[in-house]
């Protein structure tokens, strides 16, 4: 298994040009890359002009393609299976997470996990298990793996905004109000938006509003 500190991809400073008050860690989907999300970076910018974005390849090789990453298999359906995997890869994240906070000085609540489709289903596992409350979860097109356990294995509970778009065929748009249940029956703030007509993807509302979410955060 690949060492917490193997994770590696690009990376955007801060606009202002001073060292980092605040980091966005982006994680991204199956099959795909840290490119693919980095370009959420300068959008977000101009309102965290103090933010580094941080945007990992996921660990492994994706099982169900040529080229990018995965974060855990589906190739295997099953939840259980999927939980595991998650699991395993939560191990991961949460070192790198601890490395970018020593990297640049900043304690827990100065970073902001935002995750796309398999990334969002490991930004919402992740950060309620850390033991210090992150600033908050942004997740797009994403699910609730392992929602069962949450509740008993919760340790911290950042603010959570999911965003869904309404014609998503690859993670059903349903998988939001499961997400949302679980999460409030475990007592963490949660705020959705659906996306009418929006497939797997993010648009420019989901954009702003991710936007608005991480300023928000940050200044709390």
């Amino acid at each position: 298994m690949p060492s917490p500190f193997d994770l590696s991809g690009p990376m955007m400073p801060p606009a202002s040009g001073a060292p980092p008050k605040q980091i966005v860690l982006l994680l991204h989907g199956l099959g795909a890359d840290g490119n693919d999300l980095i370009g959420l970076a300068p959008h977000w910018a101009r309102i965290l002009p103090d933010a580094v974005f941080v945007s990992p390849n996921a660990p492994f090789p994706c099982d169900m393609g040529p080229y990018g990453y995965q974060w855990y298999s589906f190739a295997d359906g099953s939840m259980e299976m999927r939980l595991a995997g998650v699991r395993a890869a939560a191990t991961i994240l949460d070192g790198f997470i601890d490395s970018l906070l020593a990297r640049f000085a900043l304690a827990d609540d100065r970073l902001a996990l935002v995750g796309f489709s398999q990334g969002s289903v490991m930004s919402m596992h992740t950060a309620p298990r850390r033991a210090k409350p992150i600033a908050g979860v942004v997740g797009y097109s994403g699910m609730l793996v392992g929602e069962d356990a949450l509740a008993a294995e919760v340790k911290s509970r950042p603010p959570v905004l999911l965003v869904h778009g309404t014609a998503d065929q690859v993670l059903p748009f349903t998988a939001m109000a499961a997400a949302e249940r679980a999460l409030k029956a475990a007592a963490i703030p949660i705020e959705t938006h659906a996306r009418p007509g929006l497939a797997h993807g993010i648009d420019e509302e989901g954009l702003r509003l991710g936007g608005a979410f991480l300023k928000r955060v940050f200044q709390a």
